[in-house]
């Protein structure tokens, strides 16, 4: 499968995980933009967000979390979209992580927990799935920045 191709899978995921939550999602027009959808929330805010395709490796999943912009180079994402929606095709699953919940140049959330029982600093993918997220929390994240998820449910 071409790299567009998955890219173009990732973002109809994730897209289709927030409509299914009863959410009105934008795409933006052209390429070239730092964000690949725009979820509207409440009112004038909207979300905006930076579709990443994941892979399993090593009992996590890792995705790029840097855009390579023709002719800068390797850039973050910092200020220019709210969050990472990751779909990770094994699973089916879709995340949302914050933009500066990971790493400037690699997304990592562990699927496994780890094998010496470490638990201080560690990102488990489930507490970042999409079912996780309350719209407040949402809202919070393209208000003021990153937040952690809530243990609720989004109810539409």
């Amino acid at each position: 499968m071409s790299r567009s191709t998955t890219g173009n899978m990732t973002e109809a995921m994730v897209l289709s995980a927030f409509e299914q939550r009863g959410f009105h999602v934008l795409i933006p027009f052209g390429d070239g933009h730092p964000y690949d959808l725009a979820v509207h929330l409440k009112g004038t805010e909207f979300l905006r967000v930076q579709c990443k395709t994941a892979r399993p490796h090593g009992g996590c999943l890792i995705f790029n979390a840097r855009s390579t912009d023709h002719g800068r180079g390797p850039q973050s994402y910092l200020g220019l979209a709210d969050i990472f929606g990751v779909y990770l095709p094994s699973r089916r699953a879709v995340y949302l992580v914050p933009i500066d919940g990971v790493a400037s140049f690699e997304g990592r959330l562990r699927l496994e927990p780890t094998r010496n029982n470490q638990r201080r600093g560690v990102r488990m993918a489930a507490e970042f799935e999409i079912d996780r997220w309350s719209t407040e929390s949402l809202h919070e994240v393209a208000a003021q920045g990153r937040v952690k998820p809530e243990l609720e449910l989004v109810i539409a």
